[in-house]
């Protein structure tokens, strides 16, 4: 098995990439088992934070990384809170916190307009220097909900209505969403891209 470092400290994104990547053969340890340093975040768009995470954990582990950087657009929002969405209610919010603070600013707006989606960009490098990385993405519909739903996923997955579905993406076994969501399709592109 190839292993690869993931740039991420997150035990729901570890948990869905190792599920999702077991299949292919890719054994994907977390940088924290090499005491990587976390980098700070100082992109403007998803695809930079996912490139710097990812060559902070190639430069320190010589291994091939990946990242990805990845949260949710709220048109009601003007696209918050994009990507600020782990740190939407400050440096150390939890996912408490954040869909709190989501709720607040959604405060009477109808369903209609609380249309939303999640985006996903996965960044792949084979050394630090890597001049060529693999770059991949997902994008994944649905709404804002009033309130909580279901016990799986983490995030805003329990607010994240899946029309396709009819429940919150926190109601969804987790077999079913890696198949649908921002994660899993950028994930599925990458393993294609990788076995090209």
């Amino acid at each position: 098995m190839k292993t690869i470092v993931l740039a991420s400290g997150n035990p729901g994104k570890l948990r869905e990439f190792a599920q999702i990547l077991s299949e292919f053969h890719l054994d994907v340890v977390p940088q924290s088992q090499f005491n990587v340093p976390d980098v700070p975040e100082t992109g403007l768009s998803f695809v930079e934070n996912a490139l710097i995470k990812a060559r902070n954990a190639a430069q320190y582990t010589s291994l091939p990384a990946m990242s990805d950087d990845s949260g949710i657009e709220i048109d009601a929002l003007n696209g918050a809170p994009g990507i600020y969405s782990a740190r939407f209610a400050g440096a150390e919010a939890t996912d408490d916190d954040n869909n709190a603070l989501l709720l607040e600013k959604l405060k009477g707006v109808p369903n209609e307009q609380r249309t939303a989606r999640y985006h996903c960009v996965i960044v792949y490098m084979q050394h630090a220097n890597d001049p060529m990385p693999l770059i991949c993405q997902g994008t994944w519909e649905g709404r804002i909900l009033h309130e909580p739903r279901g016990q799986n996923g983490f995030g805003y997955d329990p607010f994240f209505y899946v029309p396709t579905h009819h429940c919150a993406a926190a109601q969804l076994p987790s077999e079913v969403k890696n198949q649908l969501s921002h994660r899993g399709q950028a994930l599925r592109a990458l393993q294609s891209a990788l076995t090209k």
